[in-house]
């Protein structure tokens, strides 16, 4: 793959990793709030998300696409992911370091999971540390594998503290996820070498605070933020702030 982008050797590369039933759109609004603090990043779209034209993948698949994409990038980088791309992030850092290119200096987990060696998403769901959220009540199998959400229920479970008009955007952008990405286990916990940010969001109703604090023990440095699942819409210029700080 061609190099397609840079972060300096002052400043990584910010990658933004989405999480289910999203896609790169949900990061506009944060990346321009970088763009003002002169930080650089770049989204990207998991097969079937989004803009993308490939096929659903499993959760390998997912990290795999992430690690080609930043396998062709020069310098260093810094990955984030939200909810589920925590998970992406975390099985892709191994396959990027294979491909021996980029050097990722940060790991950034936004109200995300945070899996250790053979832990999938739904074991961490399933976790005593937590309980109930109300994007359990949104998720509705369909053919093929694949889960959809309910908009009615998905809207306050995702986006509580945000706007109406953002959330009525937002959730025309919703596409299906595949139950393979929240089953499968991861091969690798790059958290353990790798400095990592948790960013907690205290009001989140997808994925539950007491799942999030105990995710959030791998990580060196811990930010909670008084807000929702979707920090990047609900708080945007305090997430830039938390991204851009992790950068420097």
């Amino acid at each position: 793959m061609p190099e397609t982008a840079a972060g300096s050797e002052s400043q990584p590369l910010i990658v933004l990793v989405h999480g289910a039933w999203h896609g790169a759109w949900c990061w506009a609004a944060l990346q321009s709030e970088l763009d003002n603090r002169g930080v650089a990043s770049i989204a990207i779209d998991l097969p079937g998300h989004g803009a993308s034209t490939l096929p659903f993948c499993d959760l390998h698949g997912d990290a795999q696409h992430v690690a080609d994409v930043v396998t062709g990038l020069s310098g260093p980088v810094v990955l984030v992911g939200h909810s589920y791309g925590g998970a992406v992030i975390t099985e892709a850092v191994h396959r990027i370091e294979h491909g021996g290119r980029t050097r990722v200096t940060q790991l950034v987990y936004l109200a995300a999971f945070c899996p250790d060696e053979g832990e999938s998403v739904m074991d961490l769901a399933r976790h005593e540390s937590g309980g109930p959220v109300d994007l359990g009540d949104a998720m509705v199998p369909v053919d093929g594998g694949l889960f959809v959400l309910d908009p009615t229920k998905a809207a306050p479970a995702l986006y509580g503290n945000t706007g109406a008009r953002a959330v009525e955007a937002a959730s025309r952008r919703l596409c299906p996820q595949p139950l393979a990405t929240l089953i499968q286990p991861v091969t690798d916990a790059a958290w353990r070498r790798i400095p990592g940010t948790y960013v907690v969001c205290t009001r989140d109703r997808s994925v539950h605070p007491g799942h999030q604090e105990y995710m959030a023990t791998r990580c060196g440095n811990v930010v909670r933020l008084d807000t929702d699942h979707s920090p990047f819409l609900s708080k945007t210029r305090e997430t830039a702030d938390l991204i851009a700080s992790a950068a420097r």
